[in-house]
C-alpha cells in the first residue's frame, strides 16, 4: 500500500555510532535504505516503505530464482522471438536464434542489464515464463518482501514494484549467492555466441564498479522513465560491508552521487548538500505516488 504523503517523512534509524550523524545527511533519490550487512543494523532510511517501480533491480530476483532452481549454467539457451516479445520488442544486440549458455546469459543480465538475456532465462525455466514469475513472487514472499510484486524477469514493466526496505531484503539474500556477487561486479566481459558464431562486449552499468575506486561486492542498477534511476549494491567502507539501496533519482549520475554522499556521511559525519532541483524532484514524485 502506498503511504499518504503526510507519512513520507525522512527517517533515520541508527546504530549507536550513527546517532549524532542523523542531521548531517542528505540524499537526492526519492527513497533510500542503508544497513550494515553483518550486524543488520539500519543506519539510514528515507521514504523506505513507499511502493514504486524498481526497473532492472528486478534482475537480482531473476538471478536468485535461476540459481535456486539449480539449472545447469553451461546449458545453451536459444534466443527467439518469444524472448523478444517479453521485452516488448525492445532493442538488443543479440541476434535471433543464436545461443549462449545460461551462466553467460545470467552474467550479462546482471552486469550489463541485458534485457533479452533476462527474458531467455525466464522462458527456459521449467514451465516457462509464467512459472518463472510465480517463482519470483513466491521467493519474494519467503523473504518477507511484503510490498513487492513482479510481472516479468527484466524489470521493463512498471508493474514490477517494491520498496527500498524490500529491495534491501532481496540484496541481503542475494549476497549469499557467490555467482550473483561475481557476475554483478564483472567490470567488462566478452560473450561468445553460437549459431552463428559472433561475440559481443559488455560493460558494467555501475560506474563505481568500473572505476575500481570502491570495494563493491554486489551491484545492480536500474532505469525506467517512471522509476527514475535506481541503484542497489554492497560496498565495503571502513572495513565494514554496507547495503545501499536508492530508488528513483532524476539524473543518471544521481545514484552514484547518493552513494558517495552516504559513504562520506559514514566516514566523516557530513554528507554534503543536494541541489534545489533534486529536492523539487523528490517533492513532486512523492506527491504523485501518494495520489
Amino acid at each position: 500500500m502506498i503511504r499518504p504523503l503526510s507519512t513520507l517523512l525522512l527517517l533515520v534509524v541508527s546504530a549507536t555510532s550513527f546517532t549524532t550523524l542523523a542531521s548531517n545527511i542528505e540524499t537526492a533519490s526519492v527513497s533510500a535504505y542503508v544497513s550494515e550487512l553483518k550486524s543488520g543494523d539500519v543506519v539510514y532510511q528515507k521514504n523506505a516503505d513507499v511502493v514504486m517501480p524498481i526497473a532492472s533491480l528486478t534482475k537480482v530476483m531473476t538471478a536468485i530464482v535461476v540459481l535456486d532452481a539449480k539449472l545447469p549454467l553451461k546449458e545453451p539457451l536459444t534466443f527467439d522471438t518469444t524472448d523478444k516479445e517479453r521485452i516488448y520488442n525492445g532493442y538488443s544486440r543479440i541476434r535471433m536464434q543464436s545461443q549462449l549458455t545460461r551462466g553467460e546469459a545470467l552474467r550479462i543480465a546482471l552486469m550489463s542489464s541485458e534485457n533479452l538475456a533476462s527474458a531467455a532465462l525466464a522462458d527456459n525455466y521449467p514451465g516457462g515464463h509464467t512459472e518463472f514469475v510465480k517463482a519470483m513472487n513466491k521467493k519474494a514472499k519467503q523473504l518477507s518482501m511484503t510490498h513487492t510484486h513482479f510481472v516479468d524477469s527484466s524489470g521493463l514493466s512498471p508493474d514490477n514494484v517494491s520498496t527500498a526496505t524490500d529491495v534491501h531484503k532481496m540484496i541481503v539474500a542475494a549476497s549469499k549467492y557467490p555467482d550473483i556477487k561475481k557476475y554483478s561486479t564483472t567490470v567488462v566481459h566478452t560473450a561468445y555466441f553460437k549459431k552463428p558464431r559472433y561475440k559481443l562486449g559488455y560493460t558494467n552499468t555501475n560506474a563505481l564498479v568500473r572505476g575500481n575506486k570502491w570495494d563493491i561486492t554486489l551491484s545492480k542498477t536500474g532505469y525506467l522513465d517512471i522509476a527514475g534511476h535506481c541503484l542497489a549494491m554492497i560496498a565495503n567502507i571502513n572495513k565494514q560491508d554496507y547495503v545501499m539501496v536508492t530508488l528513483d533519482a532524476y539524473g543518471k549520475r544521481t545514484p552514484l552521487g547518493d552513494a558517495s554522499r552516504i559513504k562520506k556521511w559514514i566516514t566523516t559525519g557530513d554528507s554534503g548538500d543536494i541541489s534545489d532541483s533534486a529536492e523539487h524532484y523528490q517533492r513532486t514524485k512523492l506527491s504523485a505516488l501518494a495520489q
